[in-house]
């Protein structure tokens, strides 16, 4: 018996204000997996991966309809601090907070869930910036401000920071769209890893990027969820006739 998904995602409807940008979407997203969700601008990607995490909701005007599960509880009955541990989440642009250290903008979070003690939030900081491939680059001088650092490198802080939560399920709104080729292996490298213990979900642009990092691949188009299915299935033997010519460079 296949293991039960880490999310669920059931008849997801979205709007902005009077313009539905979901419709109908359900989607399970498996534990320690790397998911990619493709489709041309404007498909829903993004608002699809805001509603994950109850993002969405806090846009003026914005709603959505349908069920949201992480383990089987829904997320629409929890506080939002509780969902945004959870559930946590890296955006297109890196954004280390500003006028904070690379060691504060890390232990941030740690200290709004109530950790006070140093050699926890040492703990803490070191861990994620472990995880996020960054320690050993920033290890003699975590005082500097956060944006001292490369692109890549506060890419990496800010998935650190999210990673400090201890999060069982990672959002990654196109990650490497603004970075180098250098710094976008050393994501994509980092993100393949973190595959292994979380449940990720990427929003990308790039489809090379999808075959490259994903387990599965989710196709959009006009708010509508088209076709999922592992990767390599989906990139080389497509279902669906639209999802064939979106990625052979028919239309996007």
């Amino acid at each position: 018996m296949a293991d039960p998904p880490k999310m669920a995602v059931a008849d997801l409807d979205a709007w902005y204000g009077a313009r539905q940008v979901l419709y109908e979407v359900s989607l399970a997203i498996p534990d320690r997996a790397v998911g990619a969700i493709i489709g041309p601008s404007g498909c829903g990607k993004s608002t699809f991966l805001r509603c994950l995490n109850r993002l969405h909701e806090e846009q003026p005007g914005a709603r959505a309809t349908g069920a949201i599960t992480l383990d089987g509880e829904d997320l629409q009955s929890k506080d939002l601090v509780t969902v945004r541990t959870r559930v946590g989440m890296v955006f297109q642009k890196a954004s280390p907070f500003p006028n904070l250290s690379i060691y504060e903008n890390v232990a941030a979070g740690l200290r709004l869930l109530g950790v006070r003690r140093r050699d926890e939030l040492d703990e803490g900081v070191v861990e994620a910036l472990q995880q996020a491939g960054l320690w050993a680059e920033v290890e003699a001088d975590v005082d500097a401000p956060g944006t001292s650092l490369s692109g890549g490198q506060q890419q990496r802080l800010c998935i650190a920071r999210a990673l400090a939560l201890q999060p069982e399920v990672l959002l990654m709104d196109e990650p490497c769209s603004a970075l180098d080729p250098i710094s976008t292996n050393k994501v994509e490298a980092l993100i393949t890893q973190l595959g292994r213990s979380y449940a990720v979900v990427v929003v990308t642009h790039n489809l090379a990027q999808a075959h490259r990092i994903a387990g599965y691949t989710a196709f959009f188009y006009l708010g509508k969820l088209v076709e999922v299915g592992p990767t390599a299935t989906l990139f080389d033997h497509p279902r669906e006739k639209l999802t064939e010519n979106y990625i052979t460079g028919r239309f996007g």
